[in-house]
């Protein structure tokens, strides 16, 4: 089963590489639905594309939103190019765009996104007889579904293994839209379905009056995150090309943990998916990155009363992201770019692509000019002593 990361930037896209991903999904300057993640130019693009192909990864496009007729002719000369840069499969929902994809002749494979809400075999299998190579079921696919799906699929079928849950059915949802003005079907999604809700009477303008459903708080719609840890083994077993990882808006601390857990997972499951166990590890690593609570969404069933999030709609985590490492280790010192503050005699712990946890103690902290501080700044660079060895990209952080 491959391992399908998020890359929202270039310096994400690496750190999936580092941490195991097998491929990626990107967007580019245009429709895809991410708008505010960094995205891609087309130079940035091509960079990207040779750095994963000289590493023998993929790099997928997402070109998943819903358009208008005036903008398919860019759409139009935007798949041309995305095929020239060597994209390795672009991400669709639109039968629109997918007609356009056949019209112009472009050999890119096709994968039929989660927004066009592919939920059973006969719809795979209509996908795949129009040449589509892969189809990414929706989310509320359950598991008996997906065990007869991959048995008998035409074409390659991925599956999320991990992410933030739209409320709505396969993503595609109106609130954004009614509400703000913002299109998430265009990537501009304003997340209303995480708000906090009060309500008021007509006549009583100002005056509100809180939604409780119980004492718990009134996020009404705030789903919990996708985690299907537990299931790889039988992802593995029933023959799931990716297990894709929700997140291109997620930090780089995010990315790498994320990648390199079910890395590690994919790998124990390839080995023996009968006897697939996940380590106690893997879960409080998950822990350690931003979520809103775990849960396996539809996969074991419907959703209950406990898929929702109702005291926050914030984010938890069990750790702190303190930095990435710039280079190797050599020298007897690590050099570090910093995201957050931290302080000489402080524990900070390295987390290396493998996930060995190296906890150090640094007696001193060197700016740029070899000066001794006496605490780090964000977006500046410090070396620090360290015997051990860390590769590039290693996560500084604070458990």
């Amino acid at each position: 089963m491959e391992l399908l990361s998020p890359a929202g930037n270039f310096e994400k896209l690496k750190a999936a590489v580092r941490f195991g991903a097998d491929a990626v999904f990107m967007g580019g300057p245009a429709f895809g639905l991410r708008a505010n993640a960094g995205n891609f130019s087309f130079d940035e693009m091509e960079e990207a594309f040779k750095y994963l192909h000289d590493r023998g990864k993929k790099g997928y496009v997402t070109v998943n939103i819903y358009p208008q007729t005036n903008e398919l002719e860019s759409i139009r000369q935007y798949l041309k190019k995305c095929e020239q840069l060597g994209a390795d499969a672009l991400i669709i929902s639109d039968p629109g765009i997918f007609s356009i994809v056949k019209q112009e002749g472009i050999k890119t494979p096709v994968s039929i996104s989660t927004q066009a809400n592919t939920t059973n075999l006969a719809a795979v299998n209509f996908w795949a007889s129009l040449g589509a190579s892969r189809v990414i079921m929706a989310r509320e696919v359950r598991k008996e579904d997906l065990v007869e799906i991959m048995k008998n699929a035409q074409c390659e079928v991925e599956t999320f293994i991990h992410g933030a849950i739209c409320i709505s059915m396969s993503g595609r949802c109106l609130i954004s839209s009614y509400m703000t003005g913002k299109d998430a079907n265009n990537g501009e999604c304003t997340h209303p379905c995480r708000w906090n809700y009060a309500l008021m009477e007509e006549k009583r303008d100002g005056e509100y009056f809180p939604v409780y459903e119980d004492d718990r708080g009134t996020y009404l719609y705030n789903s919990k995150d996708l985690c299907l840890l537990d299931r790889i083994g039988e992802l593995v077993k029933m023959g799931s090309a990716s297990g894709k990882i929700e997140g291109r808006m997620k930090s780089i601390m995010y990315v790498s943990i994320v990648t390199g857990v079910y890395r590690q997972a994919i790998d124990s499951a390839v080995k023996d998916a009968d006897n697939y166990k996940p380590l106690p590890e893997w879960r409080h690593l998950l822990e350690s990155v931003s979520n809103r609570g775990y849960i396996e969404g539809f996969y074991g069933g419907e959703y209950d009363t406990n898929a929702v999030n109702r005291e926050t709609s914030g984010y938890s985590r069990s750790a702190a992201f303190l930095g990435v490492a710039l280079k190797d280790s050599s020298n007897d010192e690590l050099e570090i770019t910093c995201r957050a503050k931290f302080a000489p005699d402080e524990e900070i712990t390295i987390l290396t692509p493998d996930l060995k946890k190296i906890k150090v103690i640094p007696e001193i902290v060197l700016d740029e000019g070899n000066n001794k501080v006496e605490a780090t700044r964000p977006n500046y660079i410090y070396k620090i002593p360290f015997k051990d060895k860390a590769p590039e990209g290693s996560l500084i952080m604070r458990f």
